[in-house]
Parts: C-alpha cells; structure tokens; sequence
C-alpha cells in the first residue's frame, strides 16, 4: 500500500495585486507542515507540487522545515489550482450582467475589499459564482473550464493510483484540487468538491491510503499541527 498527503499551500495574498505569493503567516504555515511531518518520521518517496508559486513555494518551506532530507520537488501542472483570479475577472461580470442579486454581491465586495469584513463578503460572491462555473453555465476563453479542470485532477490521482506500491506522496497543491480529489474518492457528485473546498484550511492535511487500484480516505483538512495563530482558510 501506498500513501498520498495532500497539503494545501500557505496563506496567500488574495486582496492584493499580486495574488500568487505566500503571505508572512503562508511561509510560517509551511514551515509548520515540514516541521510536524519531520518529527512524526515521515520519510517521503515523492515530492510533488503545483506549478503556482504559492504551491512551490509551501513545498520549498517545508522541506528546509523538516531538515532539507526530502527528495526534490516535482512540479505538476495538474495539482494547479482552478483560475479564481479568472473567474472573478472574467465569468462575474457576465453573471452579474443576467443575474441582480449576484450582481448586487459583486458590487458589496468591491465595495469591501480592502475593509475588516472583505473574507465574508469574497465568500458570498465566491458561492454562486463557482456554483455556476461548475454547472458550466459561464465560460470565457481565458478561463480553464470545470470540466477540464476535474478532468485533469482525476488523471493525477488516476496515473498515482497505477503506480508502484509502497510509495509515500506529499503533494503540495491548493483547496480545489483537494476537494475534487475528496470528492473522486467518495464517489460524491460535483457540487461536493466546492462544499469541501471551503473547508480546507491552509497548510492542512488530507491522507489517503491506495494501491492495487483502490483508494480510501483516512483523514480530512488535518490542522492539529497549526496552533490558532497559525489558522486561516483565505
């Protein structure tokens, strides 16, 4: 048998004009990953990442965390988070066009992006708009589309799930990609994946034990590594 973690990256900065970095409290989170899984005696066979900085950069945190023993970083495009910068960007204003309570959403959080409650109104307007992406309900050139982001999450963990046995995986990767992967293993329908995705806190753990072409879940959004001033979800 074989183990694949999956770890979503660090705080980033996604008020800010440059949205792929880590945050000071994102590189702390990261650091804490490397740490805990150092003193449990993890020894991972596979060192995989995202290609967003973010994703590189919590793997690059960690692994100096733990002690600098881990194998090296594999980028893989698959494990890159779909395009929230996208989809506020491109699909919101075609939603707000057609749709006024939405509308009415996206003109509060621009209103309140740089205010003390900008996280909860993001959430709001983030809700519906996802919903509708992934109903394939909005689409714009520039924006990967749900079906291909889905589809290619599920040939990652498909081509893991067919490799050799008795690996150790970390993969440094973002909420979305986690909730697809939950949501494949579960058998659950596509709307589960974003529910789950609003779940996943930065810098926590999501185990998974496979081989012989089975797969099970044996722990979901991990934190107890984080103490609470260590803790976010945005």
């Amino acid at each position: 048998m074989s183990t694949l973690i999956l770890i979503r990256h660090g705080q980033a900065t996604p008020f800010e004009a440059d949205t792929d970095r880590l945050s000071p409290l994102g590189e702390a989170q990261a650091r804490a990953v490397g740490q805990y899984l150092a003193e449990a005696g993890l020894e991972p066979t596979d060192l995989l990442c995202g290609p967003l900085v973010r994703q590189r950069e919590s793997a690059r945190l960690a692994t100096e965390a733990a002690g600098g023993g881990w194998p090296e970083s594999r980028i893989d495009p698959r494990l890159a988070e779909y395009d929230g910068d996208g989809l506020t960007r491109f699909l919101a204003p075609l939603l707000a066009a057609r749709d006024p309570e939405f509308d009415g959403l996206l003109r509060a959080y621009e209103r309140e992006r740089q205010g003390p409650e900008r996280n909860r109104h993001l959430q709001r307007m983030l809700e519906p708009l996802t919903a509708a992406y992934l109903r394939g309900e909005l689409a714009h050139a520039e924006v990967e589309p749900w079906a291909d982001f889905r589809a290619r999450v599920h040939a990652f963990l498909h081509e893991l799930l067919a490799g050799p046995s008795g690996r150790t995986v970390l993969a440094f990767t973002s909420g979305g990609v986690i909730g697809v992967t939950v949501a494949a293993v579960l058998r659950a329908p596509d709307p589960s994946a974003l529910t789950l995705n609003w779940r996943v806190k930065n810098g926590s753990l999501t185990r998974l034990t496979y081989g012989s072409g089975r797969v099970s879940l044996d722990s979901f959004n991990e934190t107890a590594h984080l103490p609470e001033e260590l803790s976010s979800w945005r």
